[in-house]
């Protein structure tokens, strides 16, 4: 309830204005609203004029204008799209660690395409989303509810039965990312999409201390920066071609795929983009599971 109706509540009984309280309440409510959709319309055009105006991101070879929001936050889903154009696809199987309420990720909306694969995360909200999916999507995901560590993420994915060779990986566990990906050097995405510390300047090796036990506080201080993932990468044999426009997630695509597909140089002082978390918005109807039918 808000103030101005709190207040109305408590003059009704002495005074005769309650109403027009309410009533002004209620246009407060309006503005309220309408200044929402016009900032959200604005930041939507910035957005975009940006991507397509500005030299930084005219390189076709760039990923960020190929960025769209089904069923991921950032506009991941058109990046991922983008990727696996330029180097194909082999399995269509994922591993996704962190997907949230299984609604908003960065592989639901494969899964609704058809593809197969395996989702880990501690949280169990997602179940519900699960049980409540067509029989056909939920036969093509196996699931489990876990706090995933390095110790064991390896053994985690062996129990479910996951394949080393897959085409993607999709890593947001917050805390201990640089950690659990490092740990998982034996599976052979051809895509990887890595959650880095936006908030650490590009040139920096930075990760947090590692503790397996230790959930993220809300902060700053998680994960690793983008230089961490960048070197990581490296030495796994992954270069980072791209990042979210809001700074969240980093694309790495293994080398012998690279080809002349991206934007060289591979590294985090050419494609880091930093933290926009004040851009973060939904362009569409609320986020649903997306089960039609997809041809391809």
């Amino acid at each position: 309830m808000g103030l101005i109706r709190k207040i109305a509540n408590s003059l009704a009984r002495y005074t005769g204005i309650p109403d027009q309280l309410r009533q002004v309440e209620d246009a407060v409510n309006r503005v309220q609203i309408e200044t929402g959709v016009s900032r959200r319309a604005h930041l939507i055009t910035m957005h975009d004029q940006l991507l397509w105006q500005h030299p930084h991101y005219a390189d076709p070879k760039r990923l960020l204008r190929y960025a769209v929001q089904v069923n991921s936050q950032n506009g991941e889903d058109g990046i991922i799209e983008e990727v696996f154009n330029r180097i194909g696809t082999e399995s269509r199987i994922f591993i996704e660690i962190g997907i949230g309420n299984g609604l908003e990720n960065n592989t639901a909306w494969l899964l609704a395409q058809g593809w197969s694969g395996y989702w880990l995360e501690g949280d169990s909200a997602y179940e519900k989303t699960v049980a409540s999916l067509p029989e056909t999507y939920r036969d093509k995901l196996k699931t489990k509810t876990t706090f995933v560590t390095r110790e064991n993420v390896v053994g985690l994915l062996d129990e479910l039965g996951a394949p080393k060779e897959i085409d993607l990986l999709s890593l947001d566990i917050d805390q201990n990312t640089w950690y659990v990906w490092e740990a998982m050097k034996a599976y052979r995405p051809r895509l990887a999409v890595i959650e880095y510390n936006g908030s650490i300047t590009p040139g920096v090796d930075w990760k947090v201390h590692y503790d397996g036990s230790r959930a993220w506080d809300i902060t700053q201080v998680s994960g690793g920066s983008l230089k961490a993932m960048e070197n990581l990468g490296r030495q796994l044999g992954y270069s980072l071609v791209g990042c979210d426009f809001i700074g969240v997630n980093a694309f790495f695509v293994r080398d012998d795929l690279l080809g002349d597909h991206f934007a060289a140089p591979y590294t985090s002082e050419n494609h880091y983009e930093p933290i926009r978390f004040h851009l973060i918005n939904h362009r569409g109807h609320p986020t649903a599971f997306m089960d039609g039918v997809t041809e391809d």
